[in-house]
């Protein structure tokens, strides 16, 4: 079989976000079916991110840094492994921030609930049940995540109370969702919006790993 060339990613971006770190993981599954050669990772990106919540925003953002800086605490010398990483909500799924952010890092992770990939023949790489909520009791948006084969456990808090303020540009968003705002008004709130979600992206202060802490008794 002849291997394709990637095509590239077409989509008229408004904002670039192609310098923004990767997420780098193994997937013993896609190797195991010869989708990826042993050892080469799936490279996921913050545009992927934005893609499966079909827009960029805080919460995408702090989802993203979220998966990105737990992982990296968890794995501090190798890749990511996806389905040995269980991840704990520490809030209800109903919860907006919760339903949102654990959709993305269940799809960073490959971390599901019942109705996730069950693996290959004996459950390799198997991802049901890895996904759960329960109460962490911590500020913010918190998630512990624990690697399945040493049971080793980082927690990564997202403080929202940090999240910058998008300013006055935020008063166009009704003419922008009717169709009405200006190519000026459209401009200010895309500088003003996006800016925001760079800075989380980047910056320091709004993610926070424990190391040192063991999985809730709700988990």
């Amino acid at each position: 079989m002849t291997q394709s060339t990637h095509e590239t990613d077409r989509t008229n971006w408004t904002v670039d976000y192609t310098d923004v770190e990767p997420i780098r993981l193994r997937d013993p599954v896609a190797e195991a079916l010869a989708v990826l050669q042993p050892g080469d990772p799936f490279v996921v990106t913050y545009r992927d991110v934005v893609k499966i919540a079909g827009h960029s925003c805080p919460t995408a953002a702090g989802a993203y840094r979220i998966a990105q800086d737990g992982l990296e605490a968890l794995y501090p010398d190798e890749l990511p492994v996806r389905g040995e990483v269980a991840v704990l909500a520490g809030g209800p799924r109903t919860d907006p921030s919760y339903g949102v952010t654990s959709r993305l890092i269940s799809y960073v992770t490959g971390a599901a609930g019942e109705d996730g990939f069950g693996g290959l023949a004996g459950g390799h790489g198997g991802r049901t049940d890895l996904l759960r909520f329960g109460a962490i009791g911590t500020a913010g948006i918190t998630y512990e995540f624990t690697r399945t084969d040493t049971d080793e456990t980082v927690r990564v808090t997202y403080d929202t109370s940090k999240i910058p303020d998008a300013g006055p540009a935020t008063r166009h968003l009704p003419s922008l969702i009717d169709g009405e705002a200006t190519a000026d008004e459209r401009a200010a709130f895309a500088e003003a919006w996006h800016g925001r979600v760079e800075r989380i992206l980047r910056g320091d202060g709004f993610v926070t790993v424990d190391g040192s802490t063991k999985r809730s008794a709700d988990g």
